[in-house]
């Protein structure tokens, strides 16, 4: 099952990077020098929690919860697994980056995730991001940080 998963993953984002446009809505521009793209597999390494007075909590990933990002030029597909449970978590759909904010609007899910979808498609963070890591930062509805996941660019 799992095999099968990750080949359909795999296809999808080949399939989708021979027929995506050349928009530069994706590429990031932070500093004029550098442009990074999303383009690639991520691993989650951790999580940031932002409390009020300043300071930050940080939580490393575990092995037995791990989570996995792909992103073509314009598709993104992430998986889920937790060995606690039997509960599976993936989601598919487009994305775009611009002006630092990343939004991901999916199509489908997991069946735990559909039930989210079906309340909420789009999902919106604030990203920063350099050549080999990337954070998604949640706000709340005054602009401040709550949250963030942290990744690193997968490379082999």
């Amino acid at each position: 099952m799992k095999n099968s998963l990750l080949i359909i993953c795999l296809i999808i984002l080949f399939s989708c990077k021979e027929n995506s446009n050349t928009s530069q809505e994706n590429p990031i521009n932070e500093s004029n020098e550098e442009i990074t793209t999303m383009e690639g597999a991520w691993k989650l390494v951790s999580y940031f929690n932002y409390r009020d007075d300043g300071t930050v909590d940080t939580i490393l990933a575990s092995n037995s919860n791990k989570q996995i990002k792909m992103y073509s030029p314009t598709k993104v597909m992430w998986s889920r697994t937790r060995i606690s449970d039997s509960i599976d978590w993936f989601a598919y759909g487009d994305y775009t980056v611009k002006n630092g904010v990343l939004t991901e609007i999916l199509d489908y899910g997991s069946k735990s995730m559909n039930e989210v979808i079906k309340d909420q498609t789009e999902f919106t963070f604030n990203i920063d991001i350099k050549e080999n890591e990337f954070s998604q930062i949640e706000l709340d509805s005054l602009g401040r940080q709550i949250y963030a996941e942290n990744y690193i660019r997968i490379v082999e």
